[in-house]
């Protein structure tokens, strides 16, 4: 208690800084990631003198949420993180019954969007940041302020995608990974990522192709890659009966087949049907959605995701719900930064149950706003130790990316990967099997 009286944890002002960060053309079935995707860096300084970073998604919507709940936030205590929540639903507005959308969330591919949900995911960048300056205030790292860390490392898994050689347009950002669009493609991806980052099992962003088609690749990594686990991911593009025919062709070789249907029900219906264990991060991303599927017995693998559930203790508070019922869990990732690779990686090493690797983007991203950009050994990071997350702002980064956000006309401040899909093929439909 001495420490924390001797530190006043008020905040004096809390910095938005929406970016642009360079993305490569990786294919889903929503489309094909766009040369440019927003995310939101948010910066809590408290009145002494300590600043804690947090990231978030940067899209129109959420800014528009995340401005007013930053100027609300001032005049708070840091550590007051259980008053987030009603102080959010306050300023930001409350969605109710009805503040539902028919569309899916591009971004993160997590079902249909909700006002609720797109508030939770930004208090998640509020929250982190909070949680980042209490740990430097303290001398502790935020793994600390979770109850303390039951492992010093977190396994991830390589996440490969089917992909383009390039963007269309010809200013876009240009790698040299070349285009992956058949099982050759997807396992020299695969042997690539293993070699440079030490990665042991490998999961395959599907409902790109025609279903025997990716059943194809994934017979190639099992080739490839025998006895290492395996994953497939279409984000719902298929039918029940699709689903099954997938989970009758690799049920020998697939760790767990996730999200093959788009809804609780037709998954159930699915998990009913075969012995594929069955992994969502659609499903369930908010509290309300875990009783139909835990209960149907619709899922038996959740991939929590600290910008989904509105931080890092909410996200423990869902490891929790998985124990009590048996459902193992696994860590979704989207399109983030060393920051929230940061956050992930302090809440990962708390959670007991954590039964499989974790995904992460991170090896495509080309950018970084940190100092010391992480480095994957054997497929795992090292967890911090150092007073809270563990890693510093580079600003001078964050000024240029932020200069993009600043220069672009708007037509990369809201990931739309159909519209972006559409650039190159007009006409263009999410394909459904």
């Amino acid at each position: 208690m001495t420490a924390l009286k001797n530190k006043d944890l008020t905040i004096a002002e809390v910095r938005l800084t929406p970016i642009l960060i360079s993305d490569a053309p990786l294919l889903n079935t929503q489309g094909v990631h766009q040369p440019y995707t927003p995310r939101l860096i948010t910066e809590v300084v408290t009145r002494g003198g300590v600043t804690g970073i947090g990231e978030t998604y940067g899209d129109t919507r959420y800014l528009d949420l995340a401005r007013p709940l930053a100027d609300a936030l001032v005049g708070c205590q840091a550590g007051d993180l259980n008053a987030l929540p009603g102080l959010a639903a306050l300023v930001c507005g409350d969605p109710g019954p009805d503040g539902v959308s028919d569309s899916l969330d591009a971004g993160g591919l997590r079902g249909v969007q909700t006002a609720d949900k797109l508030r939770l995911s930004v208090i998640s960048g509020f929250e982190v940041a909070c949680l980042d300056a209490l740990g430097r205030s303290l001398g502790l790292p935020v793994h600390a302020l979770l109850g303390g860390k039951v492992r010093d490392t977190v396994d991830y898994s390589a996440y490969l995608f089917y992909r383009w050689a390039g963007h269309p347009a010809p200013e876009a950002p240009k790698d040299d990974w070349g285009a992956a669009l058949d099982p050759a493609g997807v396992v020299a991806q695969a042997r690539r990522l293993a070699r440079e980052h030490g990665f042991r099992s490998f999961k395959l962003k599907g409902g790109v192709f025609p279903p025997d088609e990716e059943i194809a690749a994934v017979r190639a990594l099992a080739e490839a890659f025998p006895g290492q686990p395996l994953r497939l991911d279409p984000n719902g593009a298929w039918s029940v009966e699709t689903s099954l025919y997938v989970a009758g062709q690799l049920g020998d070789v697939l760790e767990y087949l996730e999200d093959p249907t788009d809804s609780t029900a037709r998954m159930a219906e699915v998990a009913a049907r075969t012995d594929v264990p069955l992994a969502t991060n659609m499903c369930v991303t908010t509290v309300p959605e875990i009783a139909e599927a835990f209960t149907t017995g619709a899922v038996q693998v959740v991939l929590s995701d600290h910008h989904y559930w509105g931080g890092l203790r909410a996200t423990r508070e869902l490891a929790a719900i998985c124990r009590a019922f048996g459902v193992g869990l696994s860590m979704h990732s989207n399109t983030h930064l060393g920051i929230s690779l940061a956050a992930m990686t302090q809440v990962a090493a708390t959670v007991p149950n954590l039964d499989y690797a974790c995904d992460s983007h991170y090896p495509w991203q080309t950018e970084d706003v940190i100092t010391r950009p992480h480095r994957f050994h054997a497929g795992r990071l090292t967890v911090s130790d150092a007073p809270g997350l563990g890693v510093d702002l580079d600003r001078e980064a964050l000024r240029a990316l932020h200069r993009r956000w600043l220069d672009d006309d708007g037509a990369m401040r809201d990931r739309d990967d159909a519209a972006a899909m559409r650039l190159a093929e007009p006409g263009w439909a999410a394909p459904r099997w």
